[in-house]
């Protein structure tokens, strides 16, 4: 609990540091390029296939036609933007977390390892490309168990739920291995992961249920079309903060684990009493009596 507090206040403390704030901005960019660039290609004709779907439905046509009698406005035009929204949302979000772990974690864990455990030897028990083809597994079960459990969000508490929960596992995997992948051997990753796994799990869980806040952000940027264009933005680099605090926690918490693993291994060499014959000893010169 101890090591899980610590860690949790010196990634705090990290996020303020001017060079995590730099390192934030790279994958807002990347993030905006991307949206801007699938909204203006895709925007129009998810648009008209949402409302499609809404045309053929009845409970919306009877909400709507009754908003409109009482001068409440198309619920169509107002529904359509937001269905859309909310259905990438879980992607920007996977999307987010892998650029941060592709463009933020080694840099954030080199920055930890460099101020906090610059004697930790490193023993490079996780590749690049072993990272990758990982992360990228885990984001494909995570997609999938996104699209399976889909249909329960319509139970009101589980939408709450079900994501975050989902979100944090993926950030436990992807974090945890790569907070060890340059310090750590593959024998060492695996017993911290079996020592540490509750509480590595549950601050995987921590960080989607803070993630998951940036979408009151993303909803009023969908509700207010006059602000979308600087909520929407302004969400993404909450995510990315976000991510990039998992990014330091999972680094302080791994590192200090690894060390403390260490620590176990060292252990005190105990050098065994030696007996002494005393027969072998030589016997004391015997002065000569005087003459």
């Amino acid at each position: 609990m101890n090591l899980f507090l610590d860690s949790f206040w010196r990634a705090l403390a990290y996020c303020i540091r001017p060079r995590v704030i730099a390192l934030s901005f790279l994958p807002l960019i990347l993030m905006i390029a991307l949206i801007l660039g699938l909204g203006y290609y895709y925007w129009d004709a998810a648009l008209d296939a949402v409302r499609a779907a809404l045309e053929v439905s009845t409970v919306v046509n009877t909400v709507s036609a009754w908003l409109q009698s009482v001068g409440g406005g198309s619920l169509k035009l107002v529904l359509a933007p937001l269905i859309v929204i909310f259905a990438v949302t879980p992607l920007i979000v996977l999307l987010s977390l892998l650029m941060v772990a592709f463009l933020m974690t080694p840099a954030l864990t080199l920055l930890v390892a460099e101020r906090r455990f610059p004697q930790l030897e490193r023993k490079r028990g996780g590749g690049l490309v072993l990272g990758v083809l990982r992360a990228l597994g885990l984001t494909l079960l995570s997609l999938i168990a996104l699209l399976v459990s889909s249909p329960l969000w319509l139970v009101p508490p589980l939408i709450l739920v079900l994501p975050p929960l989902i979100w944090g596992w993926l950030t436990y995997c992807v974090m945890a291995f790569d907070a060890l992948a340059e310090h750590a051997s593959a024998q060492e990753r695996r017993e911290i992961f079996q020592r540490h796994r509750g509480w590595l799990l549950a601050m995987g869980v921590l960080c989607g249920f803070i993630g998951a806040a940036p979408s009151v952000i993303w909803a009023s940027g969908a509700l207010l079309a006059a602000a979308f264009v600087l909520l929407v933005p302004l969400a993404i680099w909450i995510y990315t903060l976000v991510f990039a605090f998992s990014s330091l926690w999972f680094a302080h918490y791994c590192l200090a684990a690894l060390q403390a693993l260490r620590a176990e291994s060292v252990q005190p060499v105990l050098v065994p009493p030696q007996t002494i014959d005393v027969q072998a000893l030589p016997l004391p010169h015997e002065p000569s009596p005087p003459s």
